[in-house]
């Protein structure tokens, strides 16, 4: 049952990195009925602080390591920021290259600890030699724990939110974690709103009981 789920994951990955990696040119056309050909395992090396050599994950052996940090770099658009934040503000620095088999293709700076949040520089020189733009994109909130996971030694981070995009502060309020701190004020708003419109009514009611009275005796 695990080497089929592993075999799975490993084809899923490898859907991915053809996918994201979007390989220079095109074959000649196959033969009619044969197969088209398999692609190659996915794969990524990381390299940065703390790592005293390539951290080498692969799609066959480590398919939901590979599938996650692919996760981070997978979804940036053309162009990004021309800026990014200063030298000093983006924390430790880890490369990241995805391959196809043992061919690099793509490249990306990653700074899960920059302040204001993880940060991912795009250098416009790739290792395929497809034309790009170099630019700055926000990233997952998930980088620091997805790097961790994987195996950069990073320190865990208890206070961010998996997925999503921007820093690694909580973006929910502590306050509204609290389920009976919430209902309790909803039940005193309602309580209130109801006082509210009771005391409108009888205001009202008087109003007409009054004029009704005023009118009657004028009739008479």
């Amino acid at each position: 049952m695990v080497g089929r789920v592993r075999r799975l994951l490993g084809a899923v990955v490898t859907g991915l990195a053809a996918m994201v990696v979007l390989t220079a040119g095109t074959g000649t056309a196959a033969q009619a009925g044969r197969a088209a050909p398999k692609p190659p395992p996915a794969g990524v090396d990381i390299t940065g602080d703390g790592l005293t050599e390539p951290l080498r994950l692969r799609a066959d052996s480590q398919p939901a390591h590979v599938l996650a940090v692919i996760d981070q770099v997978n979804w940036f658009g053309r162009t990004g920021s021309r800026t990014g934040p200063k030298a000093a503000d983006l924390g430790p620095k880890y490369t990241v290259v995805v391959l196809a088999g043992n061919a690099p293709k793509q490249t990306y700076d990653l700074y899960p600890l920059a302040k204001g949040g993880p940060r991912v520089y795009r250098p416009a020189k790739q290792p395929d030699r497809r034309k790009t733009n170099a630019g700055w994109f926000l990233g997952r909130l998930s980088m620091s724990e997805t790097l961790r996971t994987a195996g950069v030694p990073l320190e865990r981070q208890f206070d961010t939110v998996s997925g999503g995009v921007g820093g690694g502060e909580r973006v929910i309020p502590e306050e509204a974690l609290n389920p009976a701190e919430d209902i309790g004020e909803a039940f005193g708003e309602l309580q209130r709103l109801l006082l509210l419109n009771a005391a409108v009514m009888l205001v009202i009611t008087s109003g007409l009981a009054g004029i009704a009275l005023l009118v009657r005796r004028r009739t008479r």
